[in-house]
């Protein structure tokens, strides 16, 4: 029950970090990555202070037998770099620049119902779907 309290928490707080540093808002991400027009840095200022926050506690975390919740860390063991990882790249490069949201602000988006927070999710979600489905025939 920790556990579920303390990623209902985590989620949380990820979510109003969001809000307040204005990556809901897509028009932050489209100026950030217009560079010859109307550019706006706080995209980087952003990610800055998340690496800033995330640094030491990931080192602090390794560092560690387990994880609090957990018996064992799940950390990815591929390094592989093929196909469906440069694919899968290239399409959310090509989805974030045109729409102005990854996944996690527009799940926070959604709360405005907006309808292209509404498009861009079913997109994502459709993408799962059809990797998903390849996946299992291959």
């Amino acid at each position: 029950m920790k556990a579920i309290a303390l990623a209902i928490l985590a989620g949380a707080l990820f979510a109003v970090g969001l809000v307040v540093s204005g990556m809901t808002t897509p028009r932050t991400i489209t100026a950030f990555l217009d560079v010859t027009g109307d550019w706006d840095p706080t995209l980087a200022f952003v990610m800055a202070g998340a690496i800033g926050v995330h640094a030491p506690l990931a080192w602090l975390a390794r560092r560690r037998e387990r994880p609090l919740f957990d018996t064992r860390f799940y950390v990815p063991d591929g390094r592989r770099i093929d196909a469906p990882l440069v694919g899968g790249s290239i399409l959310f490069g090509i989805g974030w620049g045109l729409s102005g949201y990854c996944p996690g602000p527009a799940l926070v988006s959604l709360r405005a119902g907006a309808i292209e927070v509404i498009v861009f999710m079913g997109t994502v979600i459709s993408g799962t779907l059809v990797t998903v489905a390849l996946r299992r025939r291959g």
